[in-house]
């Protein structure tokens, strides 16, 4: 019995001064690592819901909470990019208590083809095209190869892959500088890509009927 107790006592003393002396150590990743909060994107997904109004954003988050985010802020510093429309897909940056919205991204804004004129010889158009699920594609051109795009803590995200070089993935981080059906900007502290929204081809066909669009032509 008095082994038992003794074993025990022991037990107790090997515990005590471990604990004593991992005193120093962090568990990592705990809510007490301000290194990885640092480190977390605050961005919130989600789509916007029936109940947004002009200042006023319903988001309902991927995760599942309902959030009525006041716009004032956002709005006032121009903030806020490609329109608010119920059932579209959003990326926001909001306050610590999640009450307001610092910057607003209509994701689904985002989406399509965007075109320049070539910055070479203005002979045709090149651009971007920005898909649903984080694809990106060039357009007419050879030497950039456009890879994956994401939103990030408010940038524009792009990897690509220069033809002929090491071809190597490159990551660009752009600001966001004007997003509207028709036109979207982009910059960071090198150069700026201004595009706009590449209109379709227009097709020349010749099912007309003759017959019908004699009737129709008036002098």
């Amino acid at each position: 019995m008095k082994n038992l107790y003794f074993l025990c006592i022991l037990s107790a003393l090997i515990v005590l001064l471990g604990s004593c002396g991992n005193k120093s150590q962090k568990v990592p990743f705990d809510n007490g690592d301000s290194a990885y909060s640092a480190k977390a994107d605050p961005t919130l997904f989600g789509v916007c819901g029936v109940e947004t109004s002009m200042n006023t954003l319903q988001l309902i988050t991927d995760t599942g909470d309902t959030l009525h985010l006041d716009l004032t802020a956002a709005r006032d510093n121009d903030q806020v990019f490609g329109g608010l429309l119920v059932g579209d897909r959003m990326a926001v940056i909001a306050n610590d208590n999640r009450t307001e919205a610092i910057m607003v991204v209509n994701q689904a804004a985002l989406l399509g083809n965007w075109v320049m004129p070539n910055p070479i010889d203005g002979s045709d158009e090149v651009g971007i095209t920005i898909k649903e699920g984080g694809i990106a594609e060039s357009i007419e051109q050879s030497a950039i190869v456009y890879k994956t795009w994401k939103l990030t803590r408010g940038k524009l995200e792009i990897v690509l892959v220069r033809e002929g070089g090491t071809e190597e993935e490159e990551t660009y981080l752009y600001d966001i500088v004007k997003l509207t059906p028709d036109s979207l900007i982009y910059k960071d502290a090198d150069d700026t890509f201004e595009y706009c929204r590449q209109k379709p081809k227009e097709t020349y066909g010749m099912d007309v009927d003759l017959e019908d669009a004699q009737s129709e032509f008036f002098m």
